[in-house]
């Protein structure tokens, strides 16, 4: 198989990670993979393992950029796709324009990684995405509850799947007591803080304050444990400056640790007890899989696919979106070592069975192989537009 992906970038992002480790996997199972990217942000092409020739940067100035939609025009003459894989809308305008220009008769994929629209320029862009969505051969969704937020809004390709993001659980695993010892102490934890960690972009969509707010609420705690609560935040973004700005208003500025971006996020995680994802939206998060793979309970805002993978009182809580009072309740009763150290142990037995990166890798190349035999079978022969 031929594929091509495409990304608006390569920036620092679940949706962007989530593209390239498919193309590594695929590659490494013997597909011919090449990989576009429209917009010039390299944040994470090292973590791309392909041939540089088969890597290209579109270098768009603008949202749409025409000589940018001409590149890929050309990369795709050249490369001679048999099946092209978007992800979210942004790469789908470009690729969906990009296949038309060069005529090319390759199946067109989109996996959407979003569960809400945050603005009316947000909303106002998928009444014109929606049309793409439609033309798709098939839209891949990260979540049954994100493929029913978008259906209700009429946003679904020619055929739907759900196919759930995964993790390398070698790579993700949980490290020893002294090696997770050793890394606390390197960051300034006492064998008795109570380290509750957040690995995310800085922006406002996530939510960062909130988990400042509840530190604040927990080290006013009787419980010597409860109140030993500091956070970690792993990532840095426009947020940084009020969320610093927050945690010194509420006197807990000692107590939250900004560690920047990190290459490598899993000794940050590995030092903490407890991982909250505090987004006020999220479609499957790629973050809390990876933190409960580490042998984390997650604790994290009922919003997006949240419940299709965290049991509440077995591998974390959930809690209501925005209500912080709760988030504080929920981190409360993960304060005690052995439940802490019980759930985190189910969570990682939850994404052995059911998240991992081979069972999404498998679900990939078998959807695309299939979108290949109908198009070499059928000359590309579609059902209507509309159809799922």
């Amino acid at each position: 198989m031929r594929i091509l992906f495409v990304t608006g970038s390569l920036v620092h992002g679940g949706a962007e990670r989530h593209s390239i480790t498919l193309a590594n996997r695929l590659a490494e199972r013997g597909h011919e993979c090449s990989f576009a990217y429209v917009k010039n942000d390299p944040s994470q092409l090292s973590r791309l393992k392909l041939a540089a020739e088969s890597v290209r940067c579109l270098y768009a100035q603008r949202y749409f950029d025409l000589d940018a939609l001409l590149t890929l025009r050309t990369e795709i003459l050249k490369r001679k796709p048999s099946v092209i894989l978007a992800a979210n809308p942004y790469a789908l305008l470009y690729a969906t324009l990009g296949k038309r220009l060069a005529a090319s008769p390759a199946p067109l994929a989109v996996t959407y990684h979003s569960t809400k629209l945050l603005n009316r320029k947000e909303f106002v862009q998928m009444l014109a995405y929606r049309p793409m969505f439609w033309a798709a051969d098939r839209a891949v969704f990260v979540c049954e509850a994100q493929r029913r937020y978008w259906r209700a809004r009429h946003v679904f390709g020619r055929a739907s799947v759900v196919i759930h993001n995964g993790v390398d659980t070698e790579h993700w695993h949980p490290l020893g007591a002294e090696e997770r010892r050793r890394l606390r102490g390197a960051l300034g934890f006492a064998p008795t803080d109570y380290a509750i960690g957040i690995s995310a972009v800085l922006r406002p969509e996530k939510n960062h304050l909130q988990l400042v707010e509840a530190i604040a609420m927990l080290r006013r705690r009787a419980s010597a444990r409860v109140s030993s609560a500091r956070a970690l935040l792993i990532g840095d973004g426009p947020m940084r400056g009020a969320v610093e700005a927050r945690a010194r208003e509420l006197g807990v500025a000692p107590y939250v640790t900004i560690a920047g971006f990190q290459q490598d996020v899993r000794p940050f995680l590995a030092a903490c007890d407890v991982v909250a994802l505090t987004s006020f939206t999220e479609a499957f998060s790629l973050a809390a899989i990876e933190a409960m793979a580490l042998g984390k309970p997650v604790v994290h805002s009922d919003v997006g696919g949240a419940p299709e993978m965290i049991r509440p009182g077995r591998n974390g809580f959930l809690y209501p979106v925005g209500d912080t009072p709760a988030l504080a309740e929920r981190l409360a009763a993960l304060a005690d070592p052995a439940a802490c150290e019980r759930m985190g142990a189910r969570a990682r037995e939850t994404v052995e069975a059911q998240f991992s990166e081979r069972a999404m890798v498998d679900r990939y190349e078998s959807m695309l192989l299939e979108l290949e035999s109908k198009r070499t079978q059928h000359g590309n022969l579609r059902r209507p537009a509309g159809a799922h």
